[in-house]
Protein backbone atom coordinates (compact mmCIF):
# COMPACT_ATOMS: atom_id res chain seq x y z
CA UNK A 1 0.00 0.00 0.00
CA UNK A 2 2.82 2.31 0.96
CA UNK A 3 4.65 1.62 -2.30
CA UNK A 4 1.42 2.40 -4.17
CA UNK A 5 1.08 5.89 -2.59
CA UNK A 6 4.76 6.66 -3.26
CA UNK A 7 4.26 5.82 -6.93
CA UNK A 8 1.23 8.08 -7.15
CA UNK A 9 3.01 11.01 -5.50
CA UNK A 10 6.06 10.58 -7.74
CA UNK A 11 3.91 10.60 -10.83
CA UNK A 12 2.05 13.69 -9.62
CA UNK A 13 5.31 15.50 -8.95
CA UNK A 14 6.67 14.74 -12.43
CA UNK A 15 3.50 15.94 -14.08
CA UNK A 16 3.61 19.15 -12.06
CA UNK A 17 7.24 19.82 -13.03
CA UNK A 18 6.52 19.27 -16.72
CA UNK A 19 3.47 21.50 -16.54
CA UNK A 20 5.31 24.33 -14.80
CA UNK A 21 8.25 24.06 -17.22
CA UNK A 22 5.94 24.41 -20.22
CA UNK A 23 4.40 27.61 -18.81
CA UNK A 24 7.54 29.06 -17.24
CA UNK A 25 9.62 32.16 -18.05
CA UNK A 26 12.95 30.45 -18.52
CA UNK A 27 14.49 32.19 -21.58
CA UNK A 28 16.80 29.27 -22.29
CA UNK A 29 14.09 27.04 -23.67
CA UNK A 30 13.08 27.37 -27.32
CA UNK A 31 9.42 27.49 -26.44
CA UNK A 32 9.84 30.09 -23.76
CA UNK A 33 7.99 33.40 -24.36
CA UNK A 34 9.18 36.63 -22.75
CA UNK A 35 6.65 38.63 -20.84
CA UNK A 36 5.63 41.78 -22.76
CA UNK A 37 7.27 44.97 -21.55
CA UNK A 38 5.06 47.93 -20.74
CA UNK A 39 4.80 50.35 -23.65
CA UNK A 40 6.95 53.47 -23.35
CA UNK A 41 4.97 56.68 -23.30
CA UNK A 42 6.43 59.49 -25.44
CA UNK A 43 5.37 63.12 -25.17
CA UNK A 44 3.54 64.18 -28.32
CA UNK A 45 5.52 66.79 -30.29
CA UNK A 46 4.22 70.29 -29.94
CA UNK A 47 2.83 71.92 -33.08
CA UNK A 48 5.20 74.59 -34.46
CA UNK A 49 3.62 77.39 -36.45
CA UNK A 50 4.29 77.20 -40.17
CA UNK A 51 6.61 79.89 -41.53
CA UNK A 52 4.72 82.76 -43.11
CA UNK A 53 4.66 82.85 -46.91
CA UNK A 54 3.37 86.41 -47.18
CA UNK A 55 4.85 89.88 -47.39
CA UNK A 56 2.94 93.16 -47.51
CA UNK A 57 4.77 95.85 -49.46
CA UNK A 58 4.13 99.59 -49.80
CA UNK A 59 5.76 100.48 -53.11
CA UNK A 60 6.78 103.89 -54.45
CA UNK A 61 7.65 102.32 -57.80
CA UNK A 62 6.14 102.08 -61.26
CA UNK A 63 3.39 99.49 -61.56
CA UNK A 64 5.29 97.24 -63.98
CA UNK A 65 8.38 97.37 -61.76
CA UNK A 66 6.63 96.14 -58.63
CA UNK A 67 4.70 93.51 -60.62
CA UNK A 68 7.95 91.99 -61.90
CA UNK A 69 9.49 92.16 -58.42
CA UNK A 70 6.42 90.39 -57.04
CA UNK A 71 6.70 87.62 -59.64
CA UNK A 72 10.46 87.08 -59.28
CA UNK A 73 10.43 87.13 -55.48
CA UNK A 74 7.75 84.42 -55.46
CA UNK A 75 9.81 82.31 -57.89
CA UNK A 76 12.99 82.65 -55.85
CA UNK A 77 11.61 82.34 -52.31
CA UNK A 78 8.06 81.00 -52.46
CA UNK A 79 6.88 84.09 -50.61
CA UNK A 80 3.82 85.87 -51.99
CA UNK A 81 3.93 89.68 -52.12
CA UNK A 82 0.76 91.64 -51.56
CA UNK A 83 1.54 95.21 -52.58
CA UNK A 84 -0.03 98.63 -52.44
CA UNK A 85 1.41 100.96 -55.06
CA UNK A 86 1.42 104.57 -53.89
CA UNK A 87 1.88 107.69 -55.99
CA UNK A 88 5.18 108.60 -54.34
CA UNK A 89 7.49 108.12 -51.39
CA UNK A 90 5.81 110.99 -49.57
CA UNK A 91 2.42 109.30 -49.68
CA UNK A 92 3.91 106.00 -48.55
CA UNK A 93 5.69 107.72 -45.66
CA UNK A 94 2.50 109.51 -44.59
CA UNK A 95 0.56 106.24 -44.64
CA UNK A 96 3.13 104.43 -42.50
CA UNK A 97 3.00 107.26 -39.96
CA UNK A 98 -0.80 107.13 -39.87
CA UNK A 99 -0.71 103.37 -39.23
CA UNK A 100 1.99 103.40 -36.55
CA UNK A 101 -0.37 102.08 -33.85
CA UNK A 102 -1.20 99.07 -36.02
CA UNK A 103 1.25 98.67 -38.93
CA UNK A 104 -0.22 97.16 -42.08
CA UNK A 105 2.97 96.98 -44.17
CA UNK A 106 6.09 94.86 -43.72
CA UNK A 107 8.27 96.66 -46.28
CA UNK A 108 8.54 100.18 -47.69
CA UNK A 109 10.37 100.11 -51.03
CA UNK A 110 11.19 102.77 -53.62
CA UNK A 111 11.61 106.50 -53.39
CA UNK A 112 14.59 108.39 -52.10
CA UNK A 113 16.10 107.64 -48.70
CA UNK A 114 15.31 111.21 -47.60
CA UNK A 115 11.82 109.88 -46.95
CA UNK A 116 13.13 107.04 -44.80
CA UNK A 117 15.11 109.17 -42.36
CA UNK A 118 12.05 110.78 -40.69
CA UNK A 119 10.42 107.37 -40.29
CA UNK A 120 13.55 106.01 -38.66
CA UNK A 121 13.75 108.95 -36.25
CA UNK A 122 10.12 108.29 -35.23
CA UNK A 123 10.87 104.63 -34.49
CA UNK A 124 8.75 103.34 -37.38
CA UNK A 125 11.45 101.32 -39.13
CA UNK A 126 13.09 98.12 -37.90
CA UNK A 127 16.87 98.20 -37.59
CA UNK A 128 18.38 95.70 -40.02
CA UNK A 129 21.71 95.54 -41.84
CA UNK A 130 21.79 92.95 -44.60
CA UNK A 131 24.94 90.83 -44.88
CA UNK A 132 24.87 91.62 -48.63
CA UNK A 133 25.34 95.33 -47.87
CA UNK A 134 29.01 94.72 -47.08
CA UNK A 135 29.67 94.52 -50.83
CA UNK A 136 28.39 98.08 -51.44
CA UNK A 137 29.88 101.54 -51.22
CA UNK A 138 29.25 103.05 -47.78
CA UNK A 139 27.06 105.89 -49.16
CA UNK A 140 24.36 103.35 -50.00
CA UNK A 141 24.14 101.94 -46.48
CA UNK A 142 22.49 103.72 -43.57
CA UNK A 143 25.16 103.80 -40.84
CA UNK A 144 22.36 103.48 -38.29
CA UNK A 145 20.89 100.48 -40.11
CA UNK A 146 17.29 101.65 -40.68
CA UNK A 147 17.27 101.91 -44.48
CA UNK A 148 19.17 100.39 -47.36
CA UNK A 149 20.00 101.84 -50.78
CA UNK A 150 19.52 99.48 -53.75
CA UNK A 151 19.40 101.68 -56.87
CA UNK A 152 20.40 105.13 -58.11
CA UNK A 153 18.62 107.63 -60.31
CA UNK A 154 19.53 111.07 -61.68
CA UNK A 155 17.15 113.92 -62.44
CA UNK A 156 16.65 114.99 -66.03
CA UNK A 157 14.51 117.06 -68.38
CA UNK A 158 11.96 115.26 -70.55
CA UNK A 159 11.35 117.02 -73.88
CA UNK A 160 8.58 116.32 -76.37
CA UNK A 161 10.54 116.56 -79.62
CA UNK A 162 7.51 116.99 -81.87
CA UNK A 163 5.94 119.87 -79.97
CA UNK A 164 9.30 121.56 -79.37
CA UNK A 165 10.20 121.58 -83.08
CA UNK A 166 6.75 122.75 -84.04
CA UNK A 167 6.19 125.45 -81.41
CA UNK A 168 9.45 126.63 -79.87
CA UNK A 169 12.20 125.99 -82.40
CA UNK A 170 10.64 128.39 -84.95
CA UNK A 171 10.89 131.09 -82.26
CA UNK A 172 14.64 130.60 -82.02
CA UNK A 173 14.48 128.66 -78.76
CA UNK A 174 17.21 126.05 -78.38
CA UNK A 175 16.75 122.75 -76.59
CA UNK A 176 17.25 123.19 -72.84
CA UNK A 177 20.64 122.06 -71.60
CA UNK A 178 20.59 123.48 -68.08
CA UNK A 179 18.03 123.96 -65.33
CA UNK A 180 18.31 127.71 -65.91
CA UNK A 181 17.14 127.34 -69.52
CA UNK A 182 13.71 126.39 -68.19
CA UNK A 183 13.22 129.95 -66.91
CA UNK A 184 12.72 131.16 -70.49
CA UNK A 185 9.21 132.73 -70.73
CA UNK A 186 8.64 130.59 -73.83
CA UNK A 187 7.98 127.65 -71.48
CA UNK A 188 5.19 129.41 -69.58
CA UNK A 189 2.35 126.93 -69.13
CA UNK A 190 4.25 124.32 -71.15
CA UNK A 191 6.43 122.93 -68.35
CA UNK A 192 5.42 120.46 -65.65
CA UNK A 193 7.13 119.09 -62.56
CA UNK A 194 6.22 117.29 -59.34
CA UNK A 195 5.20 118.30 -55.84
CA UNK A 196 8.03 118.06 -53.28
CA UNK A 197 5.50 117.24 -50.56
CA UNK A 198 4.46 113.98 -52.22
CA UNK A 199 7.19 113.03 -54.71
CA UNK A 200 10.77 112.15 -53.87
CA UNK A 201 11.90 113.48 -57.24
CA UNK A 202 10.02 116.72 -56.65
CA UNK A 203 11.78 117.32 -53.35
CA UNK A 204 15.23 116.39 -54.63
CA UNK A 205 14.73 118.80 -57.55
CA UNK A 206 13.95 121.63 -55.13
CA UNK A 207 16.92 120.72 -52.92
CA UNK A 208 19.10 120.55 -56.04
CA UNK A 209 18.42 124.22 -56.79
CA UNK A 210 19.12 125.25 -53.21
CA UNK A 211 22.44 123.39 -53.16
CA UNK A 212 23.69 124.54 -56.56
CA UNK A 213 22.66 128.20 -56.19
CA UNK A 214 22.62 128.75 -52.45
CA UNK A 215 19.65 129.53 -50.23
CA UNK A 216 18.69 132.99 -51.49
CA UNK A 217 19.33 132.49 -55.21
CA UNK A 218 17.85 129.00 -55.03
CA UNK A 219 14.50 130.27 -53.76
CA UNK A 220 14.59 133.08 -56.31
CA UNK A 221 15.02 130.46 -59.05
CA UNK A 222 12.12 128.36 -57.75
CA UNK A 223 9.88 131.42 -57.61
CA UNK A 224 10.68 132.34 -61.23
CA UNK A 225 10.25 128.76 -62.40
CA UNK A 226 6.85 128.65 -60.72
CA UNK A 227 5.66 131.23 -63.26
CA UNK A 228 6.32 128.72 -66.05
CA UNK A 229 5.00 125.61 -64.26
CA UNK A 230 1.51 124.61 -65.36
CA UNK A 231 0.93 122.51 -62.22
CA UNK A 232 2.74 120.20 -59.80
CA UNK A 233 1.91 116.50 -60.07
CA UNK A 234 1.70 114.04 -57.12
CA UNK A 235 4.39 111.72 -58.55
CA UNK A 236 7.56 112.39 -60.53
CA UNK A 237 6.55 109.94 -63.24
CA UNK A 238 3.34 111.83 -64.03
CA UNK A 239 5.29 114.53 -65.82
CA UNK A 240 6.77 111.98 -68.20
CA UNK A 241 3.37 110.59 -69.17
CA UNK A 242 1.87 114.03 -69.75
CA UNK A 243 4.85 115.17 -71.82
CA UNK A 244 5.05 111.91 -73.79
CA UNK A 245 1.40 112.22 -74.84
CA UNK A 246 1.94 115.80 -75.96
CA UNK A 247 0.04 117.69 -73.27
CA UNK A 248 3.24 119.56 -72.34
CA UNK A 249 6.46 120.44 -74.12
CA UNK A 250 8.83 119.75 -71.25
CA UNK A 251 8.93 118.36 -67.75
CA UNK A 252 11.24 117.27 -64.94
CA UNK A 253 11.58 113.67 -63.83
CA UNK A 254 13.95 110.75 -63.37
CA UNK A 255 16.19 110.13 -66.37
CA UNK A 256 15.75 106.35 -66.21
CA UNK A 257 11.96 106.64 -66.41
CA UNK A 258 12.23 109.08 -69.33
CA UNK A 259 14.43 106.62 -71.26
CA UNK A 260 12.02 103.81 -70.46
CA UNK A 261 9.09 105.71 -72.00
CA UNK A 262 11.20 106.76 -75.00
CA UNK A 263 11.95 103.08 -75.69
CA UNK A 264 8.20 102.49 -75.91
CA UNK A 265 8.05 104.74 -78.95
CA UNK A 266 6.98 108.10 -77.51
CA UNK A 267 8.51 111.19 -79.22
CA UNK A 268 10.51 112.25 -76.18
CA UNK A 269 14.16 112.53 -75.24
CA UNK A 270 16.08 112.84 -72.01
CA UNK A 271 18.46 115.70 -71.20
CA UNK A 272 20.66 115.41 -68.11
CA UNK A 273 21.68 118.96 -67.11
CA UNK A 274 24.91 119.83 -65.38
CA UNK A 275 24.64 120.19 -61.61
CA UNK A 276 21.82 117.68 -61.44
CA UNK A 277 20.99 115.69 -58.32
CA UNK A 278 20.66 111.99 -57.75
CA UNK A 279 18.56 109.80 -55.54
CA UNK A 280 19.45 106.71 -53.61
CA UNK A 281 16.39 104.49 -53.91
CA UNK A 282 15.60 102.95 -50.56
CA UNK A 283 14.05 99.97 -48.86
CA UNK A 284 13.22 99.64 -45.18
CA UNK A 285 11.60 97.12 -42.84
CA UNK A 286 8.47 98.54 -41.20
CA UNK A 287 8.60 98.05 -37.45
CA UNK A 288 5.76 95.97 -36.03
CA UNK A 289 4.80 94.36 -39.35
CA UNK A 290 3.34 90.86 -39.31
CA UNK A 291 6.08 89.31 -41.47
CA UNK A 292 9.36 90.80 -40.31
CA UNK A 293 11.46 87.72 -41.12
CA UNK A 294 10.21 87.76 -44.71
CA UNK A 295 10.85 91.50 -44.88
CA UNK A 296 14.51 90.91 -44.03
CA UNK A 297 14.70 88.18 -46.67
CA UNK A 298 13.32 90.70 -49.16
CA UNK A 299 16.09 93.21 -48.36
CA UNK A 300 18.75 90.51 -48.76
CA UNK A 301 17.18 89.45 -52.07
CA UNK A 302 17.11 93.00 -53.47
CA UNK A 303 20.86 93.36 -52.97
CA UNK A 304 21.84 90.30 -55.01
CA UNK A 305 23.47 90.66 -58.43
CA UNK A 306 20.69 88.88 -60.41
CA UNK A 307 18.04 91.19 -58.96
CA UNK A 308 20.24 94.22 -59.58
CA UNK A 309 20.57 93.19 -63.22
CA UNK A 310 16.84 92.55 -63.49
CA UNK A 311 15.98 95.96 -62.06
CA UNK A 312 18.50 97.75 -64.30
CA UNK A 313 17.08 96.08 -67.40
CA UNK A 314 13.50 96.66 -66.32
CA UNK A 315 13.68 100.23 -65.03
CA UNK A 316 16.90 101.71 -66.54
CA UNK A 317 18.04 102.61 -63.02
CA UNK A 318 21.66 102.38 -61.99
CA UNK A 319 22.39 99.53 -59.61
CA UNK A 320 24.30 100.21 -56.40
CA UNK A 321 26.33 97.09 -57.15
CA UNK A 322 29.60 97.68 -59.00
CA UNK A 323 29.32 94.35 -60.81
CA UNK A 324 26.07 95.34 -62.55
CA UNK A 325 26.50 97.13 -65.90
CA UNK A 326 24.88 100.58 -66.50
CA UNK A 327 21.43 100.52 -68.09
CA UNK A 328 21.28 100.52 -71.89
CA UNK A 329 20.56 103.95 -73.36
CA UNK A 330 21.60 105.82 -70.21
CA UNK A 331 24.52 108.18 -69.81
CA UNK A 332 27.37 106.59 -67.86
CA UNK A 333 27.20 107.60 -64.23
CA UNK A 334 30.83 108.81 -64.37
CA UNK A 335 29.83 111.25 -67.14
CA UNK A 336 27.02 112.80 -65.10
CA UNK A 337 28.03 116.14 -63.54
CA UNK A 338 26.37 116.04 -60.16
CA UNK A 339 25.62 118.87 -57.78
CA UNK A 340 27.29 118.71 -54.37
CA UNK A 341 24.26 117.21 -52.68
CA UNK A 342 24.24 117.08 -48.87
CA UNK A 343 21.86 114.20 -48.20
CA UNK A 344 21.88 114.60 -44.42
CA UNK A 345 21.10 118.30 -44.67
CA UNK A 346 18.42 117.59 -47.29
CA UNK A 347 16.70 115.27 -44.82
CA UNK A 348 16.96 117.71 -41.92
CA UNK A 349 15.58 120.70 -43.85
CA UNK A 350 12.84 118.80 -45.69
CA UNK A 351 9.90 119.81 -43.50
CA UNK A 352 10.80 123.52 -43.59
CA UNK A 353 11.51 123.50 -47.32
CA UNK A 354 8.23 121.78 -48.18
CA UNK A 355 6.31 124.21 -45.97
CA UNK A 356 7.91 127.26 -47.59
CA UNK A 357 7.47 125.82 -51.10
CA UNK A 358 3.78 125.09 -50.50
CA UNK A 359 3.19 128.61 -49.21
CA UNK A 360 4.99 130.05 -52.25
CA UNK A 361 3.19 128.02 -54.89
CA UNK A 362 -0.26 127.83 -53.30
CA UNK A 363 -2.62 125.23 -54.82
CA UNK A 364 -0.93 125.18 -58.21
Amino acid sequence: MLKKWIGVLTAFTLVSVVTLTGCGTNSAGPTTASAPKPAETKEAPKDTPAASKKLTVYAALNEDDIVQIQKKFKEDTGIEIEYLRLSGAGEASTRIQAEKASPKADIFVGGSVEFYEPLASQGLLEKYSSPNAKELDAQFNDPKGFWQGWYMGVLGIVLNKDRFKKELEPKGIKEPKTWDDLLDPAYKGLFITSNPATAGGGYIFVADQLFRLGEEKGWDYLKKLNDNVHHYTPAAGDGINLTATGEFVAGMSWAHDIVKSAKQGYPIQVIVPEQTAFEIGGVGVVKGGANTDNAKKFVDWLLTKPVGEMNTKLSNRYSVRKDVAPPEGMIKIEDVKLVKYDREKASQMKADVVKKFTEMTGKK
